[in-house]
């Protein structure tokens, strides 16, 4: 097939299911690509700035991201409709990484019925061959970086097998529940200027989605055309470490496994599935009422500090102060496990910063470390645990148990009580927030 019949075809047929709406930036994008497209020519950055945002000549690329923003964005609205309803096409029309043009490319080959059964579902399966786990880091200045950790799940060997048979991994291996991990991410949204254009993205404590977003614009009716959805979001570098780490883990079995940003999270999700939390404190979203309804511990207002209501201590981390490369600091790590609403397994791997993120997950990967907190408390049916964890730059050197100790059962009722979203919401400040993560 001719490349721009293919190209022209596809395009009618995102224009039918409109794809990128009736009006606006984005469809204007996606019409001066496919123009420029069939007629061979291949776009700059500062051309796209001023035929389809209006911008001046005086466009300066390093302080003004619109253009990738939207790129990004249309990218987004491409991998959506060939996932969904274009899940058929013979070729999916998309725009190569570092060039701001369309190109056509052949649909991945379906596989017949009868090997498509006798392969092993995708997380069993990456037990054979290198698993990526693609991160979308974005900054607040607006640059987007891909982030890919990679590792091989060799075969299973005697400390593997030891660390599946614990009782905080067995009881989401071994029934028929499906998993679903869920990292915790930052939701980003824009501000435009007088000219309705996103001049800077903006990072909100209250604002954790674009239903927050929703709700913040009906409360208050002036943000409207202040602030708008870009469908962004970022995610700490510790939760690729940690992934690495669990992943192994959870690809003993065959069961269904799936990976949501907290962002994305239902109630009903927390209802139908095991639940495997890993990230910062602060990205919990609608989990965080959840996890420590019946715990000892809770979040200060900072995100940098654990209270513990028992012995009235507040543990606040250096994680996220100016330090040297080479000074050592404190951070805190925290892990729970528990019963859910259905009788599903929550497991949380958390922490105020990246360090101890990541020791959490070697605590419960190694098993001479599972051993050592084993003894500290029973792990079954539910129980926390609060370490110290002293790093530098961004490593974790070691990690100290502060407290281990049961969990009192919440009871379905409660529970699910306590997996609804809160109401209320307060308005949206126009700078992001001095704590907030980086």
């Amino acid at each position: 097939m001719d490349e721009h019949i293919g190209i022209q075809a596809q395009a009618d047929k995102l224009r039918a299911h409109n794809v990128f709406g009736r009006t606006g930036a984005l469809l204007r994008l996606f019409e001066f690509l496919l123009q420029e497209s069939l007629a061979g020519r291949r776009p700059k950055e500062v051309e796209i700035a001023m035929e389809v945002f209006g911008k001046g000549t005086d466009f300066d690329m390093a302080q003004d991201a619109s253009v990738r923003v939207y790129i990004h964005k249309l990218r987004r609205k491409l991998d959506e409709y060939y996932d969904g309803p274009g899940s058929n096409e013979p070729a999916r029309v998309l725009i190569p990484k570092g060039e701001y043009r369309l190109a056509l490319q052949p649909a991945p080959q379906r596989r017949p019925l009868d090997e498509q059964a006798a392969t092993p579902p995708p997380v069993a399966a990456k037990k054979k061959r290198t698993w990526i786990v693609a991160v979308l880091a974005l900054s607040l200045l607006g640059n987007a970086v891909l982030l890919y950790s990679r590792h091989m799940a060799t075969t299973d060997d005697v400390e593997r097998v030891a660390v599946r048979t614990s009782p905080v991994w067995s009881s989401l291996l071994d029934d028929d529940f499906p998993i679903c991990i869920v990292v915790g991410n930052y939701y980003i949204f824009g501000e435009t200027d007088s000219s309705k254009e996103v001049r800077r993205l903006i990072r909100e404590f209250n604002i954790n989605s674009s239903a927050d977003l929703q709700e913040l614009q009906y409360l208050h009716p002036e943000t409207s055309d202040q602030y708008v959805n870009l469908d962004l979001s970022y995610l700490p570098i510790a939760s690729a470490y940690a992934l690495r780490d669990v992943v192994p883990i959870l690809a003993a079995r065959k069961k269904r496994v799936q990976i949501f940003v907290a962002s994305d999270v239902t109630a009903q999700m927390l209802k139908s599935a095991h639940v495997v939390y890993i990230g910062y404190l602060s990205g919990m979203g609608m989990l965080q009422d959840l996890v420590f309804a019946n715990s000892r511990f809770s979040v200060g207002e900072t995100y940098d500090e654990i209270v513990d209501h028992q012995s009235k201590h507040n543990y606040i981390s250096q994680g996220g102060s100016p330090l040297d490369s080479d000074q050592l600091y404190h951070d805190y790590g925290y892990i729970s496990s528990f019963v859910g609403p259905n009788g599903n397994q929550f497991l949380i791997i958390a922490g105020t910063r990246d360090v101890a993120v990541m020791h959490m997950a070697e605590v419960l990967v190694e098993a001479g470390k599972l051993q050592d907190l084993a003894k500290a408390t029973p792990m079954k049916p539910g129980f926390e645990a609060l370490y110290e964890v002293s790093g530098m730059n961004r490593t974790d050197m070691n990690g100290r148990l502060i407290s281990a100790s049961p969990l009192p059962d919440a009871g379905a009722d409660k529970a699910a009580t306590a997996a609804e979203p809160s109401s209320s919401r307060t308005a949206a400040s126009t700078s992001s927030n001095e704590n907030a993560p980086h």
